[in-house]
Parts: C-alpha cells; structure tokens; sequence
C-alpha cells in the first residue's frame, strides 16, 4: 500500500521521493486525500512532526499539491510549486 501512496503522490509536479514520504508520514494514502486541505496546515503539521521548522518552499509545494489534487484540469503554470510564493495573488490560487 505505502509503495502505490508514494508512486500516486509523485504524480503532483514537484513531489519526489522525500516528500511524497512526508505525505505518507502526515498520514495521507492519496493524492484523493489532499483535495480541498488547507495547505498552511499541511506546512504547520509537517513542521510538528519533524519538530523544526520546515524550509518554507514546501509551503508552496503544499499549495500546489492542494490545487492539483482539487482540480480536474489545470493551469500549466500553477502546476510549478515556486509559482505558488507568498506573494502570489490570492485570488488566482482559488481558481
């Protein structure tokens, strides 16, 4: 099961072997399973469980991850997780 959840989430643009892992360790089994989280607290619940704080790039690879898995057709362009940078409009991610 954990081999499928890590193959499934590399699916998302930007997710590689250690942070599919990091999707598998918050407890996440599926690409399914992000749709519509809250990617702020992805980041807050990733940076408890490795009991630091986390490089904030992989807030924007959580925002990322959520729009992929949130939405059936996609923008070419927020499918590049460092589009997806604090000072992104907000209105854009919501579309």
């Amino acid at each position: 099961m954990k081999k499928e959840a890590l193959k499934d989430f590399k699916r998302i643009p930007g997710v590689g072997n250690r942070i599919a892992e990091d999707l598998w360790q918050l407890g996440y089994r599926a690409v399914t399973e992000l749709k519509d989280r809250d990617p702020e607290q992805l980041y807050a619940d990733l940076c408890r469980l490795q009991q630091c704080k986390v490089d904030r790039c992989m807030f924007y690879v959580f925002r990322c991850a959520v729009y992929f898995a949130s939405h059936a057709t996609h923008d070419p362009q927020l499918l590049k997780w460092w589009n997806w940078k604090d000072s992104m409009d907000e209105s854009s991610m919501e579309s």
